[in-house]
């Protein structure tokens, strides 16, 4: 089993700043991508931020300039710095975690996490 925990979000007013944190656990063998989704209401989840384990990274076109997405591989750790929000970046922010994971059987088999998500609420 892979668990991904997150913390931050919250509420905020317009032009403010939050930081989003996940962090992975369990039967872990290694994670490649790290990153971050998110789902306003009526709407699709969509790509927000995502990086490898060799630090390349990459943002949707809304969020460029604004966040900054870093990560902690010897933590399997990943962190969205979120600044100059905007009341449309209101959503549900979901972490995800691109892991290979040992199963009971000594199998490595490659699998998508998903964080239970965090609501972010950006106040006009």
């Amino acid at each position: 089993q892979v668990q991904l925990v997150e913390s931050g979000g919250g509420l905020v007013q317009a032009g403010g700043s939050l930081r989003l944190s996940c962090e992975a656990s369990g039967s872990i063998v290694s994670i490649n991508a790290m990153g971050w989704y998110r789902q306003a209401p009526g709407k699709q989840r969509d790509l927000v931020a995502g990086i490898t384990s060799g630090g390349n990274t990459n943002y949707a076109d809304s969020v460029k300039g604004r966040f900054t997405i870093s990560r902690d591989n010897a933590k399997n750790s990943v962190s969205l710095l979120m600044n100059s929000l905007k009341p449309e970046d209101t959503a549900v922010y979901y972490c995800f975690a691109d892991v290979l994971r040992s199963d009971p059987w000594g199998y490595h088999t490659p699998r998508r996490a998903w964080g239970l998500g965090s609501q972010v609420t950006v106040s006009s």
